[in-house]
């Protein structure tokens, strides 16, 4: 069972991987979300919450907002936690990340202009 099915926070938990040197911090650390937990983390009882999603086509950094495109049908199903949180967890560690913008695999977003966070409204619970 998750942390996350349990209510245990935090749901999300820190974890060490190597990588390959072309791709950027932040795309590697995406491309590593979405690859999921290893056979390893997978004993740990990691898991990851993709909510419908099966990766992401375009990640851009500019004057510290990040837009991730994602791939896949996303859906919430109802849940306050998604894909979105992971992805907030994961590139926000990186100083040059303020704000994310999180797009549907149609090119939407809630709120794509302007220094704040946003959501596809897929991703809505």
């Amino acid at each position: 069972m998750t942390r996350y099915e349990v209510g245990t926070e935090p749901y999300e938990i820190q974890v060490t991987r190597s990588v390959p040197a072309p791709l950027s911090l932040a795309e590697a650390t995406l491309t590593q979300l979405f690859l999921g937990p290893t056979e390893a983390e997978k004993s740990q009882g990691l898991a990851v919450i993709q909510s419908g999603t099966t990766g992401y086509s375009k990640l851009t950094i500019d004057n510290g907002i990040t837009r991730v495109y994602l791939t896949g049908t996303c859906a919430s199903q109802g849940s306050t936690y998604t894909i979105a949180n992971l992805i907030f967890a994961n590139l926000k560690q990186f100083p040059e990340i303020v704000w994310i913008k999180i797009y549907d695999q149609n090119g939407e977003t809630e709120t794509p202009d302007g220094q704040n966070d946003s959501i596809p409204f897929c991703l809505e619970p």
